[in-house]
């Protein structure tokens, strides 16, 4: 069965899927130009990701998206397990988003340009005022319901575990007083992790927990959340992946 997947994907869904992005990228620019990326900066790429899990046969399941309120805005915390976490994300968190994203994927062919004109946010830190400038432009984009997504790991893993939450995402959750929210991806690192060359058929498992409101402002408020939501990301992962604090700095 391995054998015929592989022939699949290779044969059948890998070129479908590269057409679709090209497309869908191509929809995002010019809907994003021309409508505006509220819009066209989400719902495409939305699509798009559940065209991916669909043509590649992969299974989703979602859990507690009752956890989240209509028309409010948050800062979404995942853990970063391989390259289908954003499938995953884009698809199936039912929430409009801007990402916030390395600085050089802004390079991608097609989805760069069309990332940069759906209004995602891409972090520089060359400097001081390149990172407020990112701060600025991510306060701009949380409104009207529309929320952030920020992987705190900064990188995928290479061993299924989860590595050391960056502050960042928390700092700024506590800078404009917003609830953040832990998520758990659960069965992208079996789909695809970040060592692979071919992908393999695995269920993916979103689980959304109850958000976590600010409890004062600062350092500590930062620091308690922080631990707050990677005790709950960790909490929905399989025994395998827990208890061990994988240092994505070393690699």
């Amino acid at each position: 069965m391995k054998v015929l997947y592989y022939i699949y994907q290779i044969c059948i869904a890998l070129p479908i899927l590269f057409v679709l992005t090209i497309l869908t990228a191509l929809v995002t620019i010019v809907g994003s130009i021309l409508g505006g990326a509220h819009f066209w900066g989400y719902h495409p790429g939305k699509i798009w990701s559940r065209l991916i899990c669909i043509m590649l046969l992969i299974p989703v399941e979602v859990k507690g998206k009752e956890n989240l309120h209509k028309r409010t805005s948050y800062v979404f915390v995942p853990n970063h397990q391989g390259a289908f976490d954003i499938f995953l994300i884009y698809g199936f968190i039912g929430r409009n988003f801007k990402w916030m994203m390395k600085k050089s994927l802004r390079k991608l062919p097609f989805v760069g340009k069309a990332c940069q004109s759906a209004g995602h946010i891409f972090v520089d830190r060359s400097g001081p005022k390149k990172v407020l400038e990112t701060i600025l432009q991510a306060k701009e984009s949380l409104k009207d319901g529309v929320s952030l997504v920020v992987f705190p790991e900064g990188a995928r893993t290479f061993t299924g575990h989860m590595g050391y939450f960056k502050k960042g995402a928390f700092q700024l959750a506590d800078d404009l007083q917003l609830a953040v929210v832990p998520v758990t991806i659960d069965g992208s690192f079996e789909i695809l992790p970040r060592t692979g060359k071919w992908i393999h058929r695995h269920k993916m498992t979103l689980t959304i927990h109850k958000p976590i409101a600010p409890q004062g402002k600062g350092s500590r408020n930062i620091k308690e959340t922080l631990e707050e939501a990677y005790s709950a990301v960790e909490s929905a992962l399989p025994e395998k992946y827990k208890g061990m604090i994988y240092n994505a700095d070393q690699d």
